[in-house]
């Protein structure tokens, strides 16, 4: 798409302009705008969820190794050597799991087109390769980034090891793992995430939840190791054990939640969003527009609507003006060589005034003017950025050959996916109530009242009735679209979550088959291995899936605030299915890998 328009933007001649999907109405480029941040947001945090399995696999692949690689390098092997051996296995598997990935990929691209009758119909063309590109790319820097610094450590192994098994894992870097770890994820999300403010938010909300969340689980499981001190025996033993290796255990509790997190976002949040979202344009949602109104037809117009059982509109008042200057200096078409900004100063602004700021407005710069106030404008956010506009400058407008200038006293974002009247320059009453001005509104005209609308065009003929039901009906296309595209999506975040909980749950069985091993050489029996296992389980699942409900909460509201721009209100049934659905998933995972520990000799074990 960008090469073809690069190639007619050649051709154009000086009084032709190039249009595509994005330089349609505000509604379908928001619409479009919101689905691809939406999309790329589910990108990023299927590559986060894979990152944190990748380091917990590579990190249990490490520890199964040492040994080996003790061996090795008793038998001449080099630090290089050994270094590459492992290398070029994640390599391989790499090459493999991107291949297998992107067969995956295009097959569910291909039957999400033949299942969205508008995508099947429209004839799309064929994915090329700069995607499975783009997608190994990252498939490999989410490798090396989270793998490759575990590997360092293997290739200092001593040879030692073969007659001291004490000697476990060669100290590496921490600092370093960690930076090239975020490294990796910064330059991801830059990529992926369509937005340098989106990508940047998403990445601080999502370090700075890591970190409190790995605090908390530490601290409580300090705080449960001090209350189970007073508690029966088991409790002691199993909370007491939990707190000996708190900070493993709070990074496996972490990497669960991340899981859990992506479960509950799949189900609970996704479909509230979802719903959410689609509910801004309800059944009621303005469908025509009604332009030209001079000031003496007013009282006659609100009269036909109420004759007609119609709700009453709000009329609002227009202005034709030209900006001229900024902080007095002149402007022209030529003081700006963005085409879109060109165009702007190149025609006459619908100008409006009104005490109130509209209700479906948001203020984001400045403040809204006093009852009394005079001389103040207030400014769309995306046309202030577009013309250079910020707040404390003074504008002046040419209406009909009379000037005016004002200050910008606040900045405003508007929804103009509410198909309701919005305007780029709002001015207060006094400025122009000695202008001539039209009127213009918006409403909602039934399909069993479309009959009034020809009514009210025969009786005022000088009216303009702009139908929007096509614009509207394309928006409704547009999310249903989504909503479908983003539910494909999110399985395959729900595959990296799962991931991430198998990882996390295998992270620390070699730790606790010893342990088993210990315990029954002491004496205790497979009941109370059994009961022992079961209690640390139950925490760590309950800790997670609290933690999975914390995140998945925040997440919704980021994804609400920064990306669908609607209103959220998290579902309370995220807090009981994450902590329930934690502990029952975490019990179950934990419970089938560590049955056969309680029933094994303790020699078995040892040997294994």
């Amino acid at each position: 798409m960008k090469a073809l328009r690069a190639a007619l933007q050649q051709r154009l001649s000086g009084n032709e302009k190039l249009e595509d999907v994005r330089d349609a109405r505000p509604e379908i480029r928001s619409a479009l705008e919101r689905a691809e941040h939406f999309l790329g947001l589910a990108a990023l945090t299927a590559a986060i969820l894979a990152g944190a399995a990748i380091a917990l696999a590579a990190r249990r692949f490490v520890l199964r190794h040492l040994d080996g690689c003790a061996v090795m390098r008793c038998l001449g092997a080099q630090q290089a050597q050994v270094l590459w051996l492992f290398l070029y296995q994640f390599i391989l598997l790499g090459v493999i799991a991107v291949l297998f990935g992107g067969l995956l990929g295009y097959a569910t691209q291909a039957a999400l087109v033949e299942s969205i009758a508008s995508m099947r119909d429209a004839s799309l063309p064929q994915p090329g390769v700069m995607p499975l590109l783009k997608a190994a790319l990252s498939g490999f820097a989410l490798l090396i980034g989270f793998a490759f610094l575990p590997l360092l450590q293997l290739r200092k192994v001593s040879p030692l090891r073969v007659l001291r098994r004490e000697l476990g894992l060669p100290e590496a870097s921490g600092w370093l793992i960690y930076s090239v770890a975020l490294l990796v994820l910064v330059g991801l999300f830059l990529w992926h995430a369509g937005s340098l403010k989106l990508g940047m938010a998403m990445l601080g909300g999502l370090l700075a939840g890591l970190l409190c969340f790995t605090g908390l689980a530490w601290l409580m499981l300090r705080g449960l190791a001090r209350y189970a001190l007073q508690s029966g025996n088991h409790w002691r033993h199993a909370f007491a054990n939990l707190a000996r290796h708190g900070r493993t255990n709070a990074l496996q509790i972490v990497a669960l939640s991340l899981g859990g997190m992506a479960l509950l976002l799949l189900t609970l949040v996704r479909a509230d969003l979802l719903a959410s979202w689609q509910g801004k344009l309800p059944p009621d949602t303005p469908n025509r527009f009604l332009v030209n109104i001079q000031p003496d037809q007013t009282r006659a117009v609100l009269d036909f609507f109420a004759q007609q059982g119609l709700p009453a509109p709000q009329l609002q008042p227009m202005v034709r003006g030209r900006l001229v200057e900024i902080n007095g200096r002149a402007i022209n078409g030529d003081s700006y060589p963005e085409p879109r900004a060109r165009g702007l100063v190149e025609r006459e602004f619908n100008l409006s005034y009104m005490q109130q700021m509209p209700t479906w407005n948001e203020l984001v710069g400045g403040q809204w003017w006093a009852a009394n106030g005079s001389g103040e404008l207030s400014v769309e956010e995306g046309i202030a950025k577009t013309l250079d506009i910020h707040l404390g400058d003074t504008l002046t407008y040419d209406v009909a050959g009379s000037r005016f200038s004002a200050h910008v006293t606040s900045l405003r974002k508007v929804q103009w996916d509410s198909m309701k009247v919005n305007f780029f320059v709002i001015t207060t009453p006094a400025l122009l109530k000695d202008f001539s001005a039209s009127y213009l509104t918006s409403f909602y005209l039934p399909p069993d009242k479309v009959s009034a609308g020809d009514q009210l065009a025969r009786r005022f003929s000088n009216l303009l009735i702009i139908d929007t039901e096509a614009v509207l009906t394309q928006v409704r296309n547009i999310m249903d679209q989504i909503a479908q595209t983003i539910s494909a999506v999110f399985l395959f975040t729900l595959l990296s979550g799962l991931a991430v909980l198998y990882a996390a749950l295998l992270a620390t069985q070699d730790e606790r088959s010893h342990e088993a091993a210990i315990l029954r050489t002491l004496g205790a029996d497979s009941g109370y291995l059994r009961r022992l296992h079961l209690l640390e389980f139950a925490v760590l699942g309950g800790l997670s899936g609290l933690f999975a409900a914390g995140g998945s909460v925040l997440l919704g509201w980021v994804l609400a605030r920064l990306v669908l721009e609607i209103p959220y209100q998290a579902n309370p049934a995220i807090w009981l299915v994450g902590v329930c659905g934690g502990v029952i998933v975490v019990l179950l995972a934990g419970w089938l890998g560590t049955r056969r520990l309680v029933t094994l000799p303790p020699l078995a074990i040892l040997r294994e």
